[in-house]
């Protein structure tokens, strides 16, 4: 079986190795454009703010460690070309401009996504960079060393995590986003507010609402920020505006959203029989809505990578769906979402109620007990939980997951208040916080029959 992969990275990487373990004898062949695999972006403002000091602990997988597994990884080479059809695709090498074709039994496309570049006047200066991969890693590192001024576009998890790592290394910083809050994708108002005034309060700036109009530079480099409300110094510029599926290379080949998200079923395989795909070219299937959506994150990108493979030759795991769950250290915030919030549930235009729980997280005679806020978003009627937030100084991030299993197996909240959770001094109170906001939202009893003493 000739086995040919488009990518390496999270989906790439897991897809490869899993392929290689399950099926020994088959012959693989990946190619990926870049100079290394794996990178773990999401690491990338850790390495900037110097957090993570050793680049190579962002990597977690090398070409030499796929050739022990018989993986044949050809670095530097750009598939130009796929037809689905006749099972065959052509690449280049980026090294010597050589192309060459190949034919596959079985195609995996991991080809990932990539930052949204809008076509602003300015945009070709200097000093204007993006954050995806291991290279642009290096540049922003770099170009920051002499920077003052930096400002970041995209007020996303990528965008605040590079601001706070630039305020905690002496700079300047601005962030700009259009949107009237920062994290609007993942959080409701009252975590963002507060959020916000976290940021404010170490120096960072907040251009909110506003919209980048144009770059302008002196000497070839960008000296400031135009929007559509001001003007914002800049010895630097970071966008961090939002990702796009790179899935050029089978339009009109296999079912996409409008976007460009390759569809897969529950097998991971395309409306294209032998073609598979992951990751962040892949549309997957929301939970909460029941329906695909486009959510790039490095979670679901190693699960369906993983899926692929066990499903190459026979139909063996579905995929479960998912929930979009994330998380994010800002200072000493620690916050986390699953699902929807319920500012989009209410775009969705889903009728939803809400319940809100805030206490200290265990007994006050412990040494310290901090406060914890949950938020969970329902259905009005069907009173299915559909997403839910947390936010405290104590890491209770991973209540969350608990939460992601909720919505997966379609759990009401009023079932919420009553799972079975531990009780310890150290970790909660009799009433788990997870209960109480269960509780909270627990609908009256109403008496159906006179009661007798």
């Amino acid at each position: 079986m000739k086995v040919a992969v488009i990518g390496c990275t999270h989906a790439g990487t897991s897809a490869i190795v899993n392929t290689a373990k399950l099926y020994p004898d088959a012959q693989i062949t990946v190619y990926e454009r870049n100079d290394n695999i794996s990178f773990l972006s999401c690491g990338i403002a850790l390495y900037v703010g110097g957090v993570v000091e050793d680049a190579q602990g962002l990597f977690y997988s090398t070409p030499q460690q796929l050739a022990e597994l018989g993986v044949t990884t050809k670095m530097l080479h750009e598939v130009t070309s796929v037809n689905t059809d006749a099972k065959t695709l052509t690449a280049r090498d980026l090294k010597t401009g050589i192309e060459l074709t190949d034919t596959y039994d079985k195609l995996i496309v991991t080809t990932g996504s990539w930052p949204i570049i809008p076509k602003f006047e300015g945009i070709e200066l200097d000093n204007i960079v993006l954050s995806k991969n291991f290279n642009h890693s290096n540049t922003i590192i770099e170009k920051a060393k002499s920077a003052r001024n930096i400002v970041v576009v995209g007020a996303g998890y990528i965008g605040v995590e590079l601001v706070e790592a630039f305020e905690m290394n002496g700079k300047q910083v601005t962030l700009i986003d259009a949107e009237d809050r920062i994290l609007s994708k993942y959080l409701d108002p009252e975590f963002t507010a507060r959020t916000e005034e976290l940021l404010t309060s170490k120096g960072i700036q907040l251009a909110l609402g506003e919209k980048v109009v144009k770059f302008n530079g002196e000497n070839g480099k960008v000296s400031t920020v135009v929007t559509d409300k001001g003007e914002h110094a800049a010895d630097m510029v970071i966008l961090c505006i939002g990702f796009r599926p790179q899935t050029e290379l089978l339009a009109g080949q296999v079912d996409m959203l409008p976007n460009g998200a390759i569809i897969v079923d529950k097998y991971m395989q395309t409306s294209k029989k032998d073609v598979f795909a992951a990751g962040d070219s892949c549309a997957v299937f929301y939970n909460p809505t029941r329906q695909h959506a486009y959510i790039p994150l490095a979670t679901n990108a190693v699960r369906m990578g993983t899926l692929v493979a066990r499903n190459l030759v026979t139909p063996t795991n579905e995929y479960m769906g998912t929930q979009g769950t994330s998380g994010i250290k800002i200072y000493e915030q620690n916050i986390a979402g699953t699902g929807m919030t319920e500012t989009s549930a209410r775009l969705a235009g889903l009728d939803v109620e809400t319940s809100t729980f805030q206490d200290h997280y265990r007994p006050e005679f412990m040494p310290t007990h901090e406060t914890v806020t949950l938020k969970v978003v329902y259905e009005k009627d069907s009173r299915r939980i559909l997403g839910a937030q947390i936010m405290s100084e104590a890491d209770l991030t991973q209540s969350i997951n608990t939460i992601s299993v909720c919505i997966q197996t379609g759990m009401t909240v009023d079932q919420l208040a009553f799972v079975d959770f531990f009780f310890q001094p150290h970790y909660n109170k009799p009433w788990n916080y997870l209960n109480s906001v269960g509780l909270q939202a627990l609908a009256p009893v109403e008496a159906k029959q006179p009661v007798t003493i």
